[in-house]
C-alpha cells in the first residue's frame, strides 16, 4: 500500500500525488522515527506530531515559485547574491503585491542547485531547523516553497553579507578589533543554543562563509542543511558519513565518523583563529607550513611574546592585547586534539563576553589635515600637496574606504609623516 513521509504534513505540496517521486512504499514499520536532522534514520526522541506541532505555531509561509519570481524580478542577475554548496542566493522584496499578509521586507531567496551535490533532504532539513527553532544569532526563516522538482528557501536579508567576505575579500574594510569580538560572541551565541536545547543539535558546517551579519554586525548562523541530532541517553556519540568543509571539520570526525557537539567547538575555533590571523583555514597559495592555519598558529597561541606573529596585519596593532591573549588561549582549548579538553560553548560565551569590556585598546593618534580647497589662499603646505600629482594620487588611494587594508591608525601616521616631509621641505630653504 502506498504512503506518504509524515513530514507531507509539515510542508504543504511536497508529497502530493502529482508528485509521486516522494512517496515510497513499505512493507513493515519504521524502526526509528525520522527527525529534522536526517529524513531516513535518526537517533532522535522526537516524534513526528512533536515536530508537526512546532512547525505550525513557527509561522512559516508557503510561496508559490510564481511569487518569489515576482519578488525577484525573475532571479535577475542584479539581484544575485552569491553562491553557496545548496545552490545561488538572490535578493527580493516581498509585499502585499508578492505575498497578502506579510510585511513589506528585503529577503535572501536560496535556490536549490539541481544539479549540485545537495537536495531535497538537505532543503528539507534546513526547513525543520529553523521551523523549530527562533532565536537572535539564527537566520529567521521566513517560509519555503516546493514546487514540482524546485526547492526554494527564503530568509531575512542580511545586509552585511558572511563574515568571509569581510574577512578574505577585496574591497571590504578591514574589521575592528571590537567588532571582531562581537561577530565571535553573537555566533557562539548561537552555537550555544543549539548545543543546549532539550534535544541538542549539532551543527557540522560553523564556517565563516555560514555566519551572516545584520546592519549592526550582528552575527546570525545560516545553512542547516547538515545539522544533525546530537546524541540521546547513554550514547557519546553519533556516527554518520564524513561530511562538511575542509579546514574546519574536527581531526577525530574525519578519521572515525564520530561526531559530538565538541566537533562544533574545533569549528568554531578555527573560525576564531581566522578572525584572529586574517588568514583563510586552508591557503594552499602560502608556503606548506602555513597552508594549514591551525597546525601553523597552533605553536604561538600560548605564548604572549609569539602570539604578535600571527595577528592579522590589518588590525595594525589595534586590538586589546590582553584580550587577545585571552582570546588565543581559548582557541587553543577549542583546537585540543582531546574533544574532552574542548570547552563547552556556553563556557566560550562566558569568556568571551568581559573581553567587550577590556580598557587596554590602543587610542590611534589625531590628525588634522587641512581641506584643499581652504579659501585663505595662505596655506602653503595645502598648495603644495594639491599640486603634487602622483602624492595627491597616493593619499587619495590611502584614504579610499574600497581598499579596507590600512586602519584609521596606519591612515593617520602616514596622513602625518608626510604632513611633516611636507613642512621640511618647506622649511629647507628658509634656513639656509
Amino acid at each position: 500500500m502506498s504512503t506518504v513521509p509524515w513530514w507531507s504534513a509539515l510542508l504543504p505540496g511536497c508529497c502530493s500525488s502529482e508528485h509521486k517521486r516522494w512517496a515510497f512504499k513499505t512493507t513493515k514499520p519504521i524502526e526509528k522515527q525520522p527527525s529534522f536532522s536526517d529524513i531516513s534514520t535518526s537517533n532522535s526522541m522526537l516524534s513526528p506530531e512533536d515536530l508537526s506541532v512546532s512547525l505550525v505555531g513557527s509561522n512559516l509561509h508557503v510561496f508559490t515559485l510564481a511569487e518569489l519570481k515576482l519578488a525577484t524580478k525573475s532571479f535577475s542577475m542584479g539581484n544575485f547574491l552569491g553562491e553557496g554548496g545548496f545552490g545561488p542566493v538572490f535578493k527580493g522584496f516581498i509585499d502585499e503585491k508578492v505575498k497578502p499578509g506579510l510585511k513589506a521586507q528585503a529577503v535572501a531567496v536560496k535556490l536549490l542547485d539541481l544539479d549540485g551535490g545537495q537536495g531535497h533532504k538537505e532543503w528539507l532539513a534546513e526547513v525543520l531547523v529553523l521551523g523549530r527553532f527562533r532565536h537572535p544569532h539564527l537566520v529567521k526563516l521566513i517560509g519555503y516553497c516546493c514546487e514540482d522538482e524546485q526547492r526554494l528557501l527564503v530568509y531575512e536579508f542580511m545586509p552585511k553579507g558572511s563574515l568571509e567576505n569581510h574577512l578574505f575579500k577585496r574591497f571590504f574594510e578591514s574589521l575592528s578589533w571590537l567588532t571582531r569580538l562581537k561577530i565571535s560572541i553573537g555566533a557562539a551565541k548561537g552555537l550555544a543554543f543549539l548545543h543546549d536545547t532539550d534535544k541538542p543539535v549539532i551543527y557540522r558546517d560553523f564556517k565563516a562563509s555560514n555566519i551572516l551579519l545584520d546592519s549592526d554586525y550582528k552575527a546570525k548562523l545560516s545553512d542547516f542543511g547538515l545539522a544533525k541530532d546530537g546524541p540521546a541517553g547513554d550514547e557519546t556519540h553519533i556516527t554518520t558519513r564524513v561530511m562538511g568543509t575542509h579546514g574546519y571539520a574536527a581531526p577525530e570526525y574525519i578519521m572515525t565518523g564520530h561526531l559530538t557537539a565538541k566537533s562544533d567547538v574545533y569549528s568554531f575555533g578555527v573560525v576564531m583563529l581566522e578572525l584572529l590571523t586574517g588568514r583563510r583555514c586552508v591557503d594552499k597559495a602560502r608556503p606548506f607550513r602555513e597552508q594549514n592555519l591551525a597546525e601553523w598558529a597552533r605553536p604561538c597561541l600560548n605564548d604572549p611574546r609569539k602570539l604578535g606573529r600571527i595577528m592579522d596585519p590589518s588590525l595594525d596593532g589595534q586590538y586589546s592585547t590582553a584580550g587577545a591573549q585571552k582570546v588565543a588561549a581559548l582557541v587553543h582549548q577549542c583546537l585540543s586534539q582531546s574533544p574532552k579538553r574542548r570547552p563547552h560553548m556556553s563556557a566560550v560565551v562566558a569568556t568571551l563576553e568581559p573581553l567587550l569590556e577590556l580598557e587596554d585598546l590602543p587610542v590611534a593618534p589625531f590628525v588634522y589635515v587641512a581641506p584643499a580647497d581652504d579659501d585663505d589662499g595662505g596655506d602653503e603646505l595645502t598648495d603644495s600637496m594639491r599640486d603634487n600629482g602622483p602624492r595627491r594620487g597616493r593619499r587619495q588611494k590611502l584614504r579610499s574606504p574600497s581598499e579596507g587594508k590600512l586602519s584609521d591608525a596606519a591612515l593617520c601616521r602616514e596622513v602625518g609623516n608626510r604632513l611633516r616631509r611636507n613642512l621640511a621641505s618647506q622649511q629647507k630653504p628658509m634656513d639656509a
